[in-house]
């Protein structure tokens, strides 16, 4: 049986970090489906707030709770972590697929030239001439390299370009602005 966790409004920066997979081991620990691979803000964030699943058919809780983890950490290839009043795997196993968000304002700060990936989403790309070339919709890593996926018009309807976020083709990234500023023409 769940324990009651408290309930809790969803912050207003509240940005969704990954999932609670499954069950770990026998003592109410669980693992974590981070939707980064780099998941700072789910260590940096001792105040993790769930929502159910959309696909449960019968969650253990209904609206927004505020889980206190105790402890997250890297253990092997995945996440796993533990939590104030979840004390063994029943509990643990109620929380399967809950998603996982956190304020953004408790995430850590981003290094020189580093971004988050959700602070890019929504920016203005233009190139150097000042030419509009789309709103970024979304970002994807390809291995080597994350590629700026950006939305714009053509002829009417909704097209995409794919323009790598590597500094030979990102000049400038300019958060308050809302622009990002590349060296890429809008027929490539």
């Amino acid at each position: 049986m769940l324990p009651q966790l408290e309930p809790a409004e969803l912050p207003a920066d509240a940005i969704e970090v990954g999932r609670i997979h499954d069950a770990w081991g026998i003592k109410g620990w669980f693992k974590v489906l981070p939707h980064s691979a780099s998941p700072e803000a789910l260590f940096s964030s001792k105040r993790w707030f769930l929502q159910p699943s959309e696909k449960a058919a019968k969650p253990p809780f209904s609206g927004t709770v505020l889980l206190r983890v105790r402890e997250a950490k890297e253990h092997s290839d995945s996440i796993v972590a533990t939590a104030q009043d979840i004390d063994d795997r029943n509990a643990a196993e109620l929380l399967k697929g809950s998603r996982i968000f956190v304020p953004r304002s408790s995430f850590p700060t981003a290094g020189d030239d580093e971004y988050y990936w959700v602070d890019l989403i929504g920016l203005q790309v233009v190139n150097r001439e000042g030419v509009a070339l789309g709103e970024v919709r979304d970002l994807m890593a390809t291995g080597p390299q994350t590629v700026l996926v950006v939305g714009y018009e053509h002829e009417g309807k909704p097209a995409e370009r794919m323009i790598p976020f590597v500094s030979a083709y990102v000049d400038d990234v300019d958060l308050p602005g809302k622009r990002i500023t590349v060296d890429w023409q809008p027929d490539y």
